[in-house]
This record gives structure tokens, sequence and C-alpha cells, in this order.
């Protein structure tokens, strides 16, 4: 479990099909808390660690450790293009523990739709960002309501369904944010992984049983 607040960014230094897709990650989170089974949001996909060890920081920009990660056929084929190529950029951030705080809100690590960045604009000293979702997401997406993209969670500002059932919505990324995750490199027509409100899903399952 998680929360959608990203405490670093990862970069792939290493990507090999085995099978699965091994993919292996190098980070400024500290080796000595990442454990073997550990499981880390990687662009909000939940994925377990089975190897890590540490890095000299001088030598890789700044990232101090290292850890390896197996993606199935199945996640690689729901998740947004581009997610797992060599030199991507992830939004990390380790599983939840009793204690934490919940800064965001409750997140899964598990992509219900892949979404597209329709539109891009800069809004004050904020981005405002308009997000294509497909039709089975629409129940879902609510103005205020929460929405994890890439494994940052965010308010949604706005919604517009569309004529074949699809939805629009807008999010404001601020400046700390942008800063923090890799949501400032986004542009026109770009995909990204959604999850929806994990509340919400249970709303829409107790409404289509009532009716």
């Amino acid at each position: 479990m998680f929360t959608g607040i990203v405490t670093a960014i990862g970069t792939v230094t290493s990507a090999q099909q085995q099978g699965d897709l091994r993919l292996v990650i190098a980070s400024p989170l500290d080796a000595r808390g990442i454990a073997i089974g550990a499981s880390i949001a990687c662009a909000g996909v939940c994925l377990t660690v089975v190897e890590r060890g540490a890095l000299d920081a001088d030598e890789h920009d700044g990232n101090t450790a290292w850890f390896a990660v197996d993606v199935s056929a199945e996640t690689t084929s729901r998740t947004a293009r581009g997610t797992w190529a060599e030199g991507a950029r992830l939004n990390l951030e380790p599983s939840l523990k009793i204690g934490d705080e919940l800064g965001g809100h409750i997140v899964t690590g598990h992509v219900d739709a892949v979404g597209k960045v329709a539109d891009w604009q800069l809004e004050g000293g904020s981005t405002r960002l308009t997000i294509a979702a497909p039709a089975e997401l629409a129940p879902f997406i609510a103005a205020k309501g929460s929405i994890t993209i890439n494994g940052v969670s965010l308010t949604v500002n706005s919604v517009e369904d569309q004529p074949d059932g699809a939805v629009h919505f807008g999010l404001n990324i601020i400046p700390h944010t942008a800063d923090v995750t890799t949501l400032d490199e986004l542009g026109q027509g770009d995909e990204v992984n959604l999850e929806i409100d994990t509340i919400a899903r249970y709303l829409q399952r107790m409404e289509a049983l009532r009716s």
C-alpha cells in the first residue's frame, strides 16, 4: 500500500528480457533501507525488489543505490509506453509503514488504465494538465476527488464527459510537485499510468449492486 507521495526519482539503467522484463533502477534511496522482497511503487506500479546494492553517489549523478525488479508481460501491456525503457525516469515510493503519514490518499500500485495528455497549459505558476481517460474509468473520476498519475496522488479539478463515453479531467501541477516528480516532463499526447481512488471503486460497486 502507498500514498502517492513520491519520495525519489529513479532511472532505469538496464532493461533486459529474461522471461519477464528485468529492470535495474538507480535511485537516491538509502540502500540499507531496501530489502529483498520489499514493494516499491515505480511510476505508479507496485513492483518487488529481487536484488539491490549500493552505488558511489559521486560516480552516479547522486544516486546512492540500485535495485532490480521483474516486470511481467501483463504489466508491460497495461502500462504507458516508454515507462520501462532504458533511461526512463520513474517516480518512486516505498510501501507505507504503520505510523507513516498518509499525506496523499490510499494507493494500491495497480494501474487501472492508460490515459493520455490531451492538453498542457501554463496557468499562473502551475501547469494545467488535461488527461483523456477511457470510458471504463469515467464512473470513478469526480471533481475534487483523488487520482494517481504515474504514482503521484493528485486532486481532480474538473471533469468533462465525452460523447463517446470517455472522460477528460483537469489537474493543476504546482511547482513543488513538478520539481520532485517526473510530471514536468509530460507533453501533449504522452501516455500516463492511471489508478482510480480505492474508495470510489467500492462506492461504484455498492451502487451497481443497489440498482
